[in-house]
Formats: C-alpha cells, sequence, structure tokens
C-alpha cells in the first residue's frame, strides 16, 4: 500500500492539477509563473507517521540542440515505510518553453523488487494530430497538443490557475500516461485557509476524480491544494484511502519566481 500511495502522491502533486483547463486571467503574464531553479519538496504522512518524501525539480537543458525545461518529479520511502517496502519512483519531462509542451518523457519506477522505465518522444507538428513514440509500444497517433502527465501541470501552473474558477466546475484534459490516452478529471471546490508547516496559507482547493476500487472508497477520496499567488503551487495533498488518511505537506521550497504571497496574517 506504501507503494500505491506514492503513485497517488507523485501523479497528484506532478499531474492531477495538470486538468485545471480553465480561462486564463489576462491581468496575468503566464511568463512569471516559475523558472528554472525552482525547487519543491514534500512529505508524506500517516497520521503523524513520515512515510516518504517528494519533490519537483525545474532545470534549463539542451536536448539535441533545443533548450528545454526539464522538469522532474521524484518520490521514495523513509524510515521504517523504507525498510518494509522501498520504493524509488520518478518522473520527467523535457518542455519546450515556447509552446509549454513536451519534447520527450521519462517514468522511471522501482517498487520492491518491481522495476519499470520507459521513455516517450513527442512529435507536436503534424495537423490536427500529434505522435508519440514510445520505448515499450511504439509509435501511436494521439491528439493535437498533447501533454505527458507532468508537462501538464506546469502549463496549467503558466495559463489556467486564476480566481475566475467556478465553485463546482469539473474540468477535463486528455494526457498520455502509462503507454495510454489518460483522462484526468477535477472538480473545483473553492478557496480554502488551512494551517500548514509554512504557516497559514490561502489556497485553492480541488478535488480530482478517483477511480474507486482497492484503494479508494468514493470519486472525491482525493484533495489538493494549490496556493493562490502568482507562484500557484500545490501546498497540500490528502488521500482519505480504505487504510486511512494520507497527508503530503510542502515543507520546503526555494527559486519560487515571485514572492510565496499567499500567507495569511492573523
Amino acid at each position: 500500500m506504501v507503494s500505491r500511495t506514492f503513485i497517488f502522491m507523485l501523479l497528484a502533486v506532478a499531474g492531477s492539477f495538470s486538468s485545471f483547463a480553465v480561462n486564463g486571467s489576462s491581468s496575468d503574464n503566464p511568463k512569471t509563473v516559475y523558472a528554472p531553479g525552482e525547487e519543491l519538496k514534500y512529505s508524506l504522512k500517516y497520521g503523524f507517521i513520515k512515510g516518504g518524501e517528494a519533490r519537483l525539480t525545474v532545470n534549463d537543458t539542451m536536448l539535441s540542440g533545443q533548450q528545454l525545461n526539464h522538469v522532474i518529479a521524484s518520490g521514495k520511502t523513509v524510515g521504517l515505510a523504507d525498510a518494509i517496502y522501498k520504493v524509488r519512483d520518478r518522473y520527467e519531462s523535457f518542455i519546450d518553453p515556447r509552446t509549454d509542451l513536451p519534447v520527450k518523457a521519462i517514468r522511471s519506477i522501482r517498487e520492491g523488487s518491481y522495476r519499470y522505465y520507459n521513455e516517450v518522444l513527442f512529435e507536436h507538428h503534424h495537423q490536427d494530430s500529434a505522435k508519440v513514440k514510445s520505448q515499450k509500444s511504439g509509435e501511436h497517433w494521439v491528439p493535437e497538443n498533447i501533454h505527458d502527465i507532468l508537462s501538464a501541470f506546469y502549463f496549467a501552473r503558466k495559463h489556467k490557475f486564476n480566481d475566475d474558477l467556478q465553485e463546482g466546475e469539473m474540468i477535463e484534459i486528455m494526457t498520455y500516461f502509462a503507454d495510454e490516452l489518460f483522462p484526468l478529471r477535477i472538480r473545483y471546490r473553492g478557496t480554502e485557509v488551512i494551517d500548514t508547516p509554512l504557516g497559514k496559507l490561502e489556497c485553492y482547493l480541488f478535488s480530482p476524480v478517483t477511480e474507486v476500487g482497492r484503494a479508494f472508497k468514493t470519486e472525491d477520496d482525493m484533495q489538493v491544494w494549490i496556493s493562490r499567488d502568482k507562484n500557484r503551487v500545490p501546498v497540500r495533498i490528502r488521500f482519505q484511502l480504505r487504510v486511512g488518511a494520507f497527508t503530503c505537506n510542502l515543507e520546503q521550497f526555494r527559486g519560487l519566481k515571485n514572492p510565496f504571497s499567499s500567507f495569511v496574517v492573523p
């Protein structure tokens, strides 16, 4: 269950927010939301017990002569959880800063004795469609302007998060994940002030639609909070699983493009 929870956490931190396909605010300059050098660090707890850590980073890189943003979402178990079932998961996306579309995506999974590694290349220059080339499954035609699950989050941060959201609004976006088209659906719940390890923060609250089954009892068993400022970073993710509640909190950050101004002063 630790392994499965880490997958949910990484997808939430790195991708679930990507489905916030809402109208952009004309007063925001999307180029000021994030920049290379940004680093976000999270802890995963079951009650008061720390079971894991996660990190989101943005860097400049060159790939085939093209300057790109290299974003990485990584997660690992720690402490007793690491001794029981070691997890080392890593998602990478190489994003063209001119279009905010992915050029390459990497998924590297190490969970106990299980290993999975795949690379996917994206071609966006085709008319009315795109092509993906997966090391695992070969070439596939997909909808145009498609994202991987990580690039979608950074696209949404730059272009989609704003105060024009309507409470109860359901949003959907299609991504290419795990060698298939993966529709992400999320419901906006409004704004909320929460207590965090960093202090009281004003946030947007969302409920990604979860798949009812072995892990989740209902479609609304995941909640995510995003800072209500120009950085629009995820500050908390909570999972209500059948085995109990897990919480992932932002604990450290550096390299933010803008002041972290979602603090609520008493």
